[in-house]
This record gives structure tokens, sequence and C-alpha cells, in this order.
């Protein structure tokens, strides 16, 4: 299986405030979907992420897609068949976008 990695052209950073935000919201057992906690930028193109797409993102270094689903079950408390869902229909995003490319 090929590894993911991140595109270099894209520039990104991420969002303490909000990603701690996003993290006191989960602690709390609330809903921290909406909280942008990172930025993609890529030919003109800007990509807000949640916590999750950011934890995934980060995990774009060259691990298989079962690497990320199988390094994100240890950090949140998830379904894994709805994770892996989500990471697959996610990743696809970002490659259409450009952001990630497969490969060795």
């Amino acid at each position: 299986m090929q590894g993911i990695h991140r595109n270099p052209d894209v520039l990104w950073r991420e969002e303490d405030e909000q990603r701690d935000q996003a993290q006191t919201a989960l602690e709390q057992g609330g809903d921290a979907g909406d909280i942008a906690t990172s930025l993609l930028f890529k030919d003109g193109v800007m990509l807000s992420l949640n916590i999750l797409g950011t934890e995934i993102w980060k995990l774009c270094d060259g691990r298989t897609s079962e690497e990320i689903v199988a390094e994100l079950l240890s950090c949140f408390e998830v379904d894994e068949d709805a994770l892996r869902t989500d990471v697959t229909g996610f990743l696809n995003e970002l490659k259409e976008k450009g952001f990630i490319h497969y490969g060795e």
C-alpha cells in the first residue's frame, strides 16, 4: 500500500487558540466539528480543517491510510468503521484538490 504525502507546495498553519477550543469541547463531550483548527493554502485555494482533518493532515507523512486510521483510533473515541470512511473520504478530497499525493 502506498504512503500518503503532503504536497510540499501547500502552505499551512495550525490555529492554536481554535485547537484549544476544540480540545476543550471534546473533553466536555461537545461537538468540535465546526471549529477550524488549521488552514491550508495552495494555488489560491484555501481549505479550513476541523480538529480531525488537522490530525489527518499532519499524519500524511508517508503513512498509509490504515496507519492513519490506527493512529487516530488511539487519539479519538470513535467507531472504527465510521472513522475509516471519514478518513478515506477526506483523503480523496485532499488528493482531488492537489493537497496530497500517493507514492513511495
